[in-house]
């Protein structure tokens, strides 16, 4: 399952454990081609913002391009990455920071 999130959950939701962020927009053809493929992430905890509804924090973590993705690890940015990803692709990434 996917969780939107927004101000208002977005830091309890990176707090704790591994999880995966995409930033979007949903005038974005990619990030529409992105959106099942995220939803076959059955092991991986994801999250999406939607830039056009929360600006700060697209300003914040100063994401330019869409779909970008942050995986977080304890709160923490640990890796960054831009663009249309395979699930296998997400998967691996993701593995890295597994310990």
């Amino acid at each position: 399952m996917i969780e939107q999130l927004d101000n208002k959950n977005f830091n309890d939701f990176i707090s704790g454990g591994l999880k995966l962020v995409e930033f979007y927009a949903e005038w974005c053809g990619f990030c529409q081609k992105q959106k099942p493929i995220l939803e076959e992430l059955t092991n991986i905890i994801v999250g999406t913002v939607d830039v056009d509804k929360n600006p700060n924090l697209a300003s914040k973590y100063m994401i330019s391009g869409y779909p970008t993705f942050i995986l977080f690890k304890q709160g923490e940015e640990a890796a960054r990455f831009s663009g249309l990803h395979s699930k296998y692709d997400l998967i691996n990434r993701t593995m890295d920071f597994i310990s």
